[in-house]
């Protein structure tokens, strides 16, 4: 998980791309969870919350312009 000092340092194309990784990861955990082979499901939580920091950031950004 990074860090919001990490996250406002980053391009908004990097930041796009951090949001796809973790969309697929989250889809990637519900296949797992499904199936019964999800380790460790304390995963959502940090992935939905870095999800929300990356679009807040965003969002920021939007309203600075």
């Amino acid at each position: 998980m990074m860090k919001l000092e990490e996250l406002r340092g980053q391009t908004a194309q990097q930041l796009t791309q951090r949001l796809l990784e973790l969309k697929r990861e989250i889809m990637n955990l519900r296949f797992q969870k499904v199936a019964g082979e999800l380790a460790s499901s304390a995963r959502f939580r940090s992935a939905r919350r870095e999800i929300a920091r990356i679009k807040t950031i965003m969002n920021e950004a939007a309203k600075a312009q």
